[in-house]
Order: C-alpha cells, then structure tokens, then sequence
C-alpha cells in the first residue's frame, strides 16, 4: 500500500543548525515546530495498522541567551522522548483472505480429556448420598484422605469417649488405688488411656496393657460393637482408596492424540486423519475409536440445537475402528456423501466454528479395568494440505518408533475445493473418458486399413455390368465377414464406381 513510512504533516528540510562563529550569539529561530504528526504504518502481510503519535514538542525558549549547547540539548531530549502507541487492531486473515476473528471458541471437551461441562442449580443433591460410595471414590484426593482420616479419627474418638464414660460412671477412677476393685477395663485412668484402648480395640493391635475384665458386661457388649462397625469402616475406606488408586483414568495419560487433524487425499479421495499412540508396552485390549462432531445447528422449524453432537464414521462399517494398537496409528474418515464435511472447502473451513471429539476405549491389560481416552480439535486445529509424517523405521530385530516425528506434519498437493466438488469433477471426467474412447473406437472399426483394402480389390463374380452406351459400371465392394458386410452396408453403403476406382 501507498501509505506505509508515509506522513501528513511537512517536515523540515534541515534539522542541522547553524555553527556560531566566535563572538556571534546563535540566532534566534524565527519559525516555530510543526504541529504534532501521527504517522501510520500499514502492512498488508500482518493484516493490521499500527498508529503512533509523538508527544508535542516543547516550546521553544524565546530566551535570546540560551548557548548552543542548551539547544543542542533540548534537541536530543525532545527527539529521544517515547512515543505514545495507540492501541491496536489486530485482525488475522486466512489464507484466501477472509477475516478471521481471534475469538477463542471455548471447548467443549479439553485437551486433556476433561469435559468442560459444570453443572448448576442442582436441587435434589440428596441423590448424591444413596450412591455414597461412588461419591467418595469421584472426590478429589484432598477430600478422599480428609474423609479417610476423619473417619477413622472419629470412631477412635467416639468409643474412646464412650469407655471413658463407663469408667466414670461404674466409678472406676475413683478407685485407681485399690487393689480389691475390679474395673471394666484395667489401667484405664483417663480418657487419653480410653482412646488409646479404642485404638488397640479397633485396630486389634492388643498390646496386652489394658484389658476388658469379665465384671463388666456393658463393656463386653461395647467391645463387639466397635470390633464389628470397625471392620465394616476398614473394608469401605479401604475400598475407596483401592478403587480411587487402581482408577484407568491415568492410564489414558499414556494415550496420546496428535496435536492437530488433517485433510488431504488418499487413494483419490478426501479423508479427515489424526494420529493416536500408545506410549507404554502393555496393550489396550479390544480397542474401539469414536468421533463426534460438536456443532450448533437449527433444523427446518427454527428449533436451536446447541451442541449438536454428529457421528462421524472411522471405519464402523468396515471393521477399520476396532484397533489393533500396537504402534501409533492414523485414523481417517472418508469424506463421502455421509460426511458432515461433504460441502466443506478449505476457504469455508477457515470461517467455520465447530469440535471434533475423539474417543478412544479399551480394556486395560493389566488390570482388565475398561479405559477411555478423550481428545478434540477445534476448526483451526485442522490443517488442510497436510499429511503426517512417517515415524517407524526398520531396525535390527525389531520396528523402531520415533515419537519425536508424532506430531510432525508436510504439506502435500490438495484440491482446495469440497469432497461434493471433488466428485463431481470426477465423474465429469470419467464420463468424458468414457464417451472419448468409444468414439475413437467406432471410427477404427468403421476406417479400418482391412475395410479399405477389400474395398479397393472387387471380384469379377460381383460387379455388376451398366447399361450400354458407356455408363457408369457400380461395383459391390466385396466383404469377407457377414456381420462386417451388414454394418458397411448400414453406415456408408460400400458402393463405389469404377470412375472412383481409377482416380483412387
């Protein structure tokens, strides 16, 4: 463009100033400084104007005194102020150059797997309790050890209270020092030796210091209360922490997707492919991929669906989703007429706003435990053009993969234009072909080099005398084959005169 370096005010000629000869008091400027100038930068290639103004200069001192020095000094001050930059405009283009507005669409599903999805305004949260153990096991792990600690915390304390009060109450430590009574529980003396007999009782530790005596049948009762509710908070506390900790969520840590999708041509034929792997030697047993298309539509009587979730096929019918994973893997969907993305050009996926989720469960062969990892590309996430790039070679003894290249894409050669587009043109051409080869087939059989020759050599039995006086003598080219003899006969009569004859 004509506007870039370019400014609207007039600047001045010469900024050097005259050198005062001795004795001679530099002369006074008679002008005073332009006015202050905004200059505008425009790039074509970044797609934005940047707009900058200097600050006003400073007046300029009507002092006919000031040495040259000063003014040299204002000059280098007022020249090294900061310019003061206007904000800016930024504006990306696409490739054809539509403009792209720098909005962030906000995921449906993370990166990582995690589904942005919060609930609210929830009112029947009791429903939560009659599951409580699939509620225990959904905490986080602060919240899990804060429940596993105060659960065991809290029995301790409760029977321990609850032995101290019988003490207290049978009169037990009251007669600490003496040796003719028999208390409920021996060398119980407060409520620290109280919780401490708790403990050991719940815990079946018995270290043999206190113990329950035989006189004291409320004791005996307690005693298989708290054995009995002990086991039960041990088996479902346990549970928890053994489920929690054995969970196949990290184990689809180790399953990766690549960072961006792809679309180009295989076998003629637009396909959409990202590429998943699996990271450690232990196998995904019956591995099953999935992909949605997250996108807001409104159907034919004005109903807004948002998030409209779509299938999009990797192979169901053919058996191809089902993976055998043992090294990485490319995923593709055949852009046919089933696609969502049968209509889609390139410039029109630079302006659309939609999610590809991938989905990707197995069984854990480990644990047997079914895993399931989740993945998703946004609309600028898919790379049109692209290809992925090879990353296993042949070593010595063995397949060697290199996940460095995991991600890594090339552009190759591919048609801007949809799948729709694609085919059609596809079959305008084979249709083409198709009439093209005939026609020239039909023109070597009916100009063939035999019809001509047999054409030139007619037989004496089959020419046929004119009349007298000179005329022309017609002559019946002569034909081998019955069926050739029919067709000639039918497309140019294979007649010719003897006057034709002569001349060829």
């Amino acid at each position: 463009m004509a506007l870039e370096d370019s400014t609207f005010a007039s600047r001045p000629e010469s900024l050097s100033l005259p050198v005062p000869e001795k004795g001679e008091e530099p002369a006074q400027e008679a002008k005073e400084d332009a006015p202050t100038t905004g200059v505008f930068n425009v790039s074509e290639e970044l797609g934005h104007v940047v707009t900058t103004e200097t600050s006003p200069p400073p007046q300029p001192s009507t002092n006919n005194n000031m040495s040259f020095q000063d003014k040299m000094a204002a000059r280098e001050a007022q020249a090294n102020q900061p310019r003061k930059k206007i904000q800016v405009v930024v504006q990306e283009r696409g490739r054809f150059g539509w403009g792209r507005s720098k909005r962030k669409r906000q995921r449906y599903v993370e990166k990582n797997g995690r589904c942005n999805v919060q609930h609210g305004n929830m009112r029947e949260t009791y429903r939560y309790l009659t599951d409580i153990f699939t509620t225990l096991v959904d905490l986080n792990w602060r919240c899990s050890l804060f429940v596993f600690v105060m659960a065991y915390a809290v029995t301790w304390l409760f029977f321990g209270a609850i032995w101290y009060l019988i003490a207290y109450c049978r009169g037990d430590l009251d007669h600490l020092e003496d040796e003719t009574w028999t208390p409920c529980v021996n060398n119980v003396n407060g409520f620290i030796s109280a919780f401490l007999f708790s403990i050991e009782t719940e815990t079946t530790i018995g270290y043999g210091h206190r113990v329950i005596t035989d006189q004291c049948p409320v004791g005996t009762m307690l005693l298989l209360l708290q054995a009995i509710l002990g086991s039960m908070v041990n088996a479902f506390m346990v549970g928890c922490m053994f489920v929690k900790i054995s969970q196949p969520n990290k184990r689809a840590e180790t399953l990766v997707f690549s960072r961006n999708a792809v679309i180009s041509l295989r076998d003629d034929k637009l396909c959409l492919m990202f590429r998943v792997g699996d990271l450690r030697s232990s196998h995904i047993v019956g591995a099953n991929m999935r992909a949605k298309l997250i996108k807001s539509k409104q159907t034919q009587e004005g109903e807004f669906i948002p998030l409209d979730q779509t299938d999009i096929s990797v192979g169901f019918e053919t058996g191809d989703d089902r993976l055998f994973l043992v090294s990485p893997l490319v995923i593709s969907h055949e852009i046919d007429s089933r696609s969502p993305f049968w209509d889609m050009s390139q410039s029109q996926l630079e302006k659309e706003d939609f999610e590809i989720v991938v989905i990707l469960e197995g069984m854990v062969e480990a644990t047997g435990m079914t895993c399931q990892a989740r993945s998703s590309y946004l609309a600028e996430e898919v790379m049109w053009g692209h290809r992925f790039s090879p990353m296993m070679s042949l070593a010595e003894g063995f397949f060697d993969v290199d996940y460095g290249a995991f991600h890594h894409t090339f552009e190759v050669d591919t048609p801007s234009c949809s799948a729709r587009e694609l085919a059609l043109a596809a079959a305008r051409l084979e249709a083409h072909l198709y009439w093209s080869i005939s026609s020239r087939l039909d023109e070597e059989k009916w100009e063939g080099p035999n019809l001509t020759e047999q054409s030139k050599k007619p037989t004496d039995s089959e020419s046929v005398s004119g009349k007298e006086g000179g005329g022309p003598t017609f002559i019946v080219g002569g034909v081998t084959d019955t069926q050739d003899q029919s067709v000639v006969g039918e497309q140019n009569g294979s007649v010719t005169t003897d006057q034709s004859e002569s001349e060829a």
